[in-house]
C-alpha cells in the first residue's frame, strides 16, 4: 500500500511537470502514464497519445526532453505512440525549439523527488 501511494504521488507530480514542460506546444495530444493517468494538451481531442510504461522512463525523458531521447525510448519500447504518427512528429519538431534552462530543469526534477536526481546507470538508463 505504501508503494502504491508513492507511485500515485509520482504520477501526480509527473503530470504537473509535463504540463509545465509542454505548455507552450500548440497541439492536441496527451500522455498516458504508467498508472493510467491521462495528461492532455490542447483544447481538442488528442491526435495522439504518448504512453509511458514506467516511472524510470519518465525520469529519463525529463532529464533530457529532446527528440533523440524520445526516439530512443520509442525504438526501445519504453514508450508507445497511439494515434496519428504525423501529428506526433509535428510535436517532436516543436521539441527541438524547446530549451529549458538548467536551473528550471533542476527545479522540475526536484519536484519529482530524489529518484529524479539519481545518476544514470552506466548503460545510460535511469
Amino acid at each position: 500500500m505504501i508503494a502504491d501511494a508513492g507511485a500515485a504521488r509520482l504520477s501526480a507530480r509527473a503530470g504537473d511537470v509535463l504540463r509545465h514542460v509542454f505548455a507552450a506546444v500548440q497541439a492536441d495530444f496527451a500522455f498516458r502514464l504508467w498508472d493510467g493517468a491521462l495528461v492532455r494538451f490542447g483544447a481538442g481531442r488528442p491526435a495522439f497519445t504518448v504512453v509511458i510504461h514506467a516511472p524510470a522512463t519518465f525520469l529519463r525523458l525529463m532529464r533530457d526532453p529532446t527528440p533523440l531521447v524520445f526516439g530512443e525510448a520509442y525504438v526501445g519500447g519504453a514508450i508507445d505512440i497511439e494515434g496519428d504518427m504525423f501529428a506526433a512528429m509535428h510535436v517532436a519538431n516543436a521539441l527541438e525549439d524547446l530549451r529549458l534552462p538548467l536551473a528550471q530543469r533542476f527545479r522540475l526534477l526536484l519536484a519529482l523527488g530524489p529518484a529524479a536526481l539519481r545518476a544514470r546507470r552506466h548503460d545510460g538508463r535511469a
